[in-house]
């Protein structure tokens, strides 16, 4: 399998943060391809084992997260409408008129409503509603709704996976189906190699809403070193900073005070010797991905950090470029391998 038909899989399964059961069996399914050791845990991660060889080794989890942004329904109004709160970081500026499915007892493709722009004063234009005064419409009643959907239920954008030129593609839930695909990508180009690390590869849940996943999966774990693979920001139109990169930089390597400075040295030195392109990326705290919760648990794991670089993150039209999750997995693979 291309890395660009494992995306396409990857993203056209559903697993909004705290129903990933849907995303969670499609990569276990592609997990299964490098170990028979696979399980879903009680709380919905994935977690993949293949053994290193010899007595003693060290163990190296390697974890992206497998939940995607979306939102929760709340409750159903009188006239037919279904309020939600968010699930993860929905951009409420983007929700307006766009089409969504409502994950019930069958899916329901909705649309967010909105007010026309000839009925719309000037000063509301200027506003952004805020996410609980939006309402989904599936064109049912509040009867035949109430058959259907409860509080609880999942919303999700409703969009294509689409192949861009020059090796991009673009879809929801590439954060951070792509990361995902970037771990299997490793697991390939080390296939039947003598390991010096017993592997736990973990795809984890709830990173969208705090990193609950990766925080009880490392607790049982106990590894002791870690890679979090997550995404990061690419240069766009308007974004003029200059230290982000632009797509097709390859690896972003981070570098924070959560994360290990031996393990950033070894990973850039790594590329160097191997001719992995790469930027790094320095954040003076968090980084806002499983890192986070990784770095503390248990005793404390060292702890590196590889990133995609992503255009449009928290949209339905996320964007990154195939190359950029293949290099990210050959920098797996060699530092697994050195």
């Amino acid at each position: 399998m291309t890395t660009l038909e494992m995306l396409k899989e990857l993203c056209g399964a559903t697993g909004v943060a705290g129903e990933e059961f849907s995303a969670s069996e499609k990569a276990a399914e592609l997990l299964r391809a490098y170990t028979d050791n696979v399980e879903i845990d009680s709380f919905g991660s994935v977690i993949g084992r293949i053994p290193g060889k010899g007595e003693n080794c060290p163990t190296l989890l390697l974890d992206a997260h497998i939940d995607q942004i979306g939102m929760i329904v709340t409750h159903i109004t009188d006239e037919g409408f279904l309020r939600v709160s968010r699930c993860g970081g929905v951009d409420r500026r983007l929700l307006l008129a766009q089409q969504v499915v409502v994950h019930g007892k069958k899916p329901l493709v909705g649309i967010v409503g909105t007010k026309p722009p000839h009925l719309t004063s000037a000063e509301e234009t200027k506003q952004v509603p805020e996410i609980e005064d939006i309402a989904i419409d599936v064109g049912y009643t509040k009867e035949e709704l109430e058959e259907l959907v409860c509080p609880g239920d999942r919303v999700t954008y409703d969009g294509d996976f689409l192949e861009m030129q020059n090796g991009r593609v673009s879809s929801k839930s590439l954060d951070d189906r792509s990361g995902v695909a970037a771990i299997l990508y490793a697991l390939e180009q080390i296939k039947g190699k003598d390991l010096s690390y017993n592997l736990v590869i973990v795809f984890s849940v709830q990173e969208e809403v705090g990193g609950t996943g990766a925080a009880t999966t490392a607790f049982r774990i106990a590894p002791d070193e870690a890679i979090a693979v997550d995404v990061s920001f690419a240069k766009t139109a308007d974004l003029k900073q200059q230290h982000i990169p632009d797509m097709g930089t390859g690896a972003m390597i981070g570098i924070s005070p959560i994360l290990n400075r031996g393990m950033f040295d070894e990973l850039v030195n790594l590329a160097k010797e191997g001719e992995i392109p790469y930027t790094l990326e320095a954040m003076g705290g968090r980084t806002g991905t499983n890192a986070d919760e990784i770095s503390v648990a248990a005793g404390g794991v060292r702890t590196g950090l590889l990133s995609i670089p992503m255009k449009y993150m928290h949209t339905p039209v996320e964007m990154v470029q195939i190359s950029d999750v293949e290099a990210v997995g050959k920098l797996i693979a060699a530092y697994i391998l050195r």
